[in-house]
């Protein structure tokens, strides 16, 4: 299981990473050729699916939490160190803490304007 600065850390790590792909302007690019695939066919719920991941903080994150949470463990050789039942657990922890920053973000954006 991993411990509270692991946790800490993945969660700064989740945040920033969910803040890269959702929002930052590099990798916009990336994410007009998904919404452009998007408007040539509207009707399809996988690419609604698709355009729906990429533009919301929470579903992002909850995915690249667990990526990361997953290489972290996997490359410290923890992966075998705990049921996956706690693992799971601990990916709701570091997304929930991921999720915890950018509702801080977002409100401190907001008071700042």
């Amino acid at each position: 299981m991993i411990d509270a600065f692991e946790l800490a850390l993945l969660a700064f790590a989740g945040y920033r990473a969910t803040q890269l792909a959702v929002h930052d302007t590099i990798l916009d690019p990336a994410r007009q050729v998904v919404f452009d695939w998007h408007s040539r066919n509207t009707d399809s719920t996988v690419r609604t699916a698709a355009v729906t991941l990429i533009s919301c903080p929470y579903c992002m994150g909850w995915w690249i939490s667990g990526a990361l949470l997953a290489t972290w463990l996997l490359v410290t050789g923890q992966f075998d160190q705990a049921p996956l039942l706690v693992h799971g657990v601990e990916w709701f922890a570091i997304a929930g803490a991921a999720v915890l920053l950018n509702r801080v973000d977002d409100t401190l954006g907001e008071v700042g304007r």
